[in-house]
């Protein structure tokens, strides 16, 4: 599965089809992990002192296809803004990406759907789980990382900090279970975020996702 479906099964309860969060800042950081998938494979970087251009940037290193349709459309939507920042380009990656990732989910017989009506008369859509043994493995991954010290793969942190950039940790781990706070659990899932487990290029496309996931909030705030 990509990133951005691991993401997104964390964030959805299995129960009610919830989301964790606000479906804005949701769909950002799905959009965000895409970005994050297309530079752990070599596809995005950042600019550097040899690149035409401020440094800091995204650049496509590698055009060729990903061999998934979705990473693939991500990625001619970022290779059409090259010299953007990273939070500038995640803004344009979230288009229609939630309702395709569930309906991919769906397909593999992941999750379900349910219509429902708001007040008898507006429809809507709940995404169930169907079969939870794939997300139970994420849960079990990420619970040893935050709740219990070990030190997680690439992918798995990769998830940590895009959970953290939503600030659902504690929807993920029950922090009390294990003795600790929200703000334990906080720290370090923070605290993995930042680790050396991806080039800095991966970081600054992370720190990119927590931005524009602040802004969007920012404005929600205040409007």
């Amino acid at each position: 599965m990509l990133l951005a479906e691991d993401l997104l099964l964390l964030v959805t309860d299995d129960a009610s089809g919830r989301l964790c969060a606000p479906g804005t800042q949701v769909d950002i950081v799905l959009g965000g992990a895409n970005l994050v998938e297309l530079t752990l494979l070599g596809k995005v970087g950042l600019s550097g002192d040899r690149d035409p251009g401020k440094p800091g940037r995204i650049v496509v290193r590698d055009p060729s296809p990903a061999g998934d349709e979705v990473l693939d459309a991500a990625l001619a939507i970022i290779a059409a803004r090259q010299g953007s920042k990273p939070s500038a380009v995640i803004r344009g990656l979230h288009k229609n990406l939630r309702p395709t990732l569930y309906g991919r989910l769906a397909a593999q017989g992941v999750i379900r759907a349910e219509r429902h009506t708001i007040l008898g008369v507006f429809p809507v859509r709940r995404w169930l789980a169907q079969d939870a043994s794939h997300k139970a493995e994420l849960r079990l991954l990420i619970t040893g990382a935050l709740a219990q010290q070990a030190t997680p793969d690439a992918r798995t942190a990769a998830v940590i900090a895009l959970v953290h950039a939503l600030r659902c940790e504690h929807k993920i781990v029950d922090p009390r279970r294990y003795g600790l706070t929200r703000r334990q659990l906080r720290a370090r899932a923070e605290e993995i975020a930042k680790g050396d487990w991806a080039p800095e290029a991966v970081h600054e496309v992370i720190s990119g996702v927590i931005a524009a996931v602040a802004a969007a909030r920012a404005a929600a705030a205040s409007g």
